[in-house]
């Protein structure tokens, strides 16, 4: 099994501001106030799947080209029409129409995401919560994009993407912004992909076969066991070793 100092030395190599510029992360570090960083990231994690150069690139379309950089004046002053043909994989007009209009209802009725995400974390039942509210505002025309961008944990999945937003926006580092308070980077689970799950096994800190939940809870407490505080900075070691090993 690799070791601590191992890990380390690959954190050092991985963990620096060159990950940004080809990362969703990028997202977040292009605005300055709370709420505009929180939407881009939520927003960036939606679509964080398939190939990176294209999802960059739809991104790039939504938040600059239709949101004018501007998330949350976007998000309260959205009509349906700002879609426009907008899309992306599965991801159709009515699916991303559908999760604009609940975030509308969101933020003009509440302080926002990280209300809704700390609610759910003092619930003991975040995921659920967060998944729970967008769920029972879905329009009845939503499709698979829907479901695929905000993903059901009761199916036991790795909620990947959600696991690496509120990476984002709890920890702090020269990557991640650390901008909620509600919670601590050692209560944070590792976002399990492709290439970190095929890693892990590789370096003997992950047993199981499926990149499922389980695996996410597996692997995140092994990491613990070489740092307790911040389990998840070895996310950028094993990711950046993944993609640079195939």
């Amino acid at each position: 099994m690799i070791t601590k100092s191992e890990l380390d030395a690959l954190v050092l190599k991985y963990e620096n501001e060159d990950f940004i510029k080809d990362d969703p992360v990028q997202f977040i570090h292009r605005f300055k106030t709370k709420k505009d960083t929180e939407l881009a990231g939520f927003i960036a994690s939606l679509l964080a799947y398939g190939s990176r150069t294209q999802f960059i690139k739809k991104l790039d379309d939504l938040l600059i080209n239709r949101a004018q950089n501007e998330p949350l004046n976007f998000v309260l002053n959205f009509e349906p029409e700002m879609i426009g043909d907008f899309n992306y994989r599965f991801g159709k007009p009515n699916d991303f129409i559908s999760i604009f209009n609940i975030l509308r209802e969101l933020y003009s009725t509440t302080e926002g995401l990280e209300e809704l995400f700390r609610h759910g974390y003092e619930q003991n039942k975040m995921f659920e919560t967060v998944v729970d509210y967008f769920y029972a505002r879905a329009d009845k025309n939503v499709g698979q994009g829907f479901y695929h961008m905000i993903p059901n944990p009761h199916n036991g999945g790795a909620m990947k993407r959600m696991c690496m937003y509120l990476r984002w926006m709890v920890r702090k580092s020269s990557i991640d912004v650390g901008i909620w308070k509600f919670m601590k980077p050692s209560e944070l689970y590792i976002p399990l992909d492709v290439h970190v799950g095929r890693i892990s096994r590789q370096m003997g800190l992950l047993k199981r076969n499926s990149n499922d939940f389980k695996a996410v809870v597996e692997l995140t407490n092994k990491l613990k066991e070489f740092c307790p505080d911040d389990p998840v900075k070895y996310d950028f070691a094993m990711f950046g070793y993944g993609v640079n090993h195939k």
